[in-house]
Parts: C-alpha cells; structure tokens; sequence
C-alpha cells in the first residue's frame, strides 16, 4: 500500500491517435522528503507511453542537456536487436505534478521524443485509453486505485435471465432488480 495520495492526469485529443505523448520533466534524482536544499534543474522533454517496452529510457540529449552520470550499465533489447547501455537515475515529472521518485532509465533512440515511458512506470499505476466519439482520452493515475474490468462491466448491465423454475406471484418483487413488485413493473 502506497502513503502517496494519489495524482492524476488526464489528456485528450481532437482525433484519434496512435502515439501517447506527453511533456514530462527530467532531473537528477532527488528525494525532497529527505534531501532537503536546492532541488536539481528540471528540463522539458517530451515523452512517449509505450506499453511494449519494459523500461523506460532517456535519449543522449536529455543525458547531456542535464549533464547525467551513468550508475551503470545494462543490457537491453530493442527492434534493432540487443545493446549494452548506460543507465541513469532520475525524477521524472509528469502532468499535472505526477512524480516519480528515483527511477533507473537507459539511454537510447528514441524516434519522436526524448523520453520513452515505459511499463516500469505505467504498470505502477492506472491507465486507459479510449477513443471514444473519434477523439482519443489518455488518464494516467500513480499510485494505482482502480480495478477496470470492461468485460464485468459488460455483464453487470444485463440482468440475470429470468428463471421459470417458480413464476413470480403478484405481490414478489421483479425479477428485473428494479425495486418495484411484479404486478406494477414487469407483470403487467
């Protein structure tokens, strides 16, 4: 169980999208509740949700507009193949003051963006995406609250079929869950 109160964003498109991007900012990492003085620069980048990469990654020019210094080095698997890279440690600020605290990224390409968001961060918290009307909505949520599950959904707007084991006498509630006695709803 997370202490952190829960923060959210939400983002929507006129149209129907097939990339998620947001601003997102970097920094150095840094513990506000325990370090506390000056607070690293943050710079603006924008970043890609992807919810085919296990990890998240930071291009070369985020590594050297904020001067990063690797904490290692990893070996990932990418479309072009597998690498060793560098890793980095770093805050990463999402809309609307998401934070995430701490988080070990890569450094790698990233094709329309500077920072991919990946699911080490996404699977932390809650997200959907819907295209409803023709317009894509984006909702991110950290820490996780909610418990989607479109298909139960599905199944609690329909009513259990009614069973003709015993049919309902005047004065026995209705069988379609609405409150009401048979004789004024559905036995009419």
């Amino acid at each position: 169980m997370s202490l952190l109160a829960p923060r959210s964003f939400t983002i929507e498109y006129p149209y129907v999208v097939d990339r998620l991007h947001t601003q997102c900012g970097i920094s150095k990492a840094f513990n506000p509740a325990i370090s506390k003085g000056s607070h690293p620069k943050i710079e603006s980048f924008t970043g890609l949700w992807d919810t085919g990469a296990t990890n998240s990654v930071i291009t070369k020019i985020v590594v050297d507009k904020l001067g990063l210094v690797p904490t290692g080095m990893e070996r990932v698997f990418h479309a072009g193949g597998e690498s060793i890279v560098n890793t980095y440690l770093v805050n990463i600020l999402l809309p609307n003051q998401v934070v995430v605290y701490s988080r070990c990224v890569t450094e790698g390409i990233i094709n329309g963006a500077d920072v991919l968001i990946g699911m080490d961060i996404i699977a932390r918290g809650d997200f959907t995406v819907s295209s409803k009307g023709g317009k894509t909505k984006f909702c991110f949520q950290l820490p996780s609250t909610h418990d989607f599950d479109f298909a139960q959904e599905e199944k609690d707007k329909f009513h259990t079929p009614f069973m003709r084991d015993k049919l309902p006498e005047r004065n026995d509630p209705c069988h379609c869950g609405s409150g009401k006695k048979y004789k004024n709803c559905h036995g009419k």
